[in-house]
């Protein structure tokens, strides 16, 4: 048996609850406490959420280590540290 297909945009996301498989109305929620459902990253990150990708610039930035341009040293989270 398969998982349910998971909605890219739905219509209404504000009606269920998005935790599980089991896409619980709002009213009626099965697991968890019960007292909150999850929402659908369409309301945090709007309709486009499923297409999003970072910036070249950021991706760039984590790849290599910033280093000092005066002694030549690593530098890490604004403190410097020697080689």
């Amino acid at each position: 048996m398969g998982h349910k297909r998971f909605p890219i945009n739905p219509p209404h996301p504000e009606r269920n609850c998005w935790g599980c498989d089991r896409y619980c109305p709002s009213h009626a929620l099965m697991c968890g406490n019960g007292s909150e459902r999850t929402q659908h990253p369409v309301e945090f990150f709007g309709p486009d959420w499923a297409t999003w990708s970072p910036p070249q610039a950021q991706a760039q930035a984590l790849e290599a280590p910033a280093q000092d341009t005066t002694t030549g040293a690593l530098v890490q989270y604004g403190l410097r540290r020697s080689c």
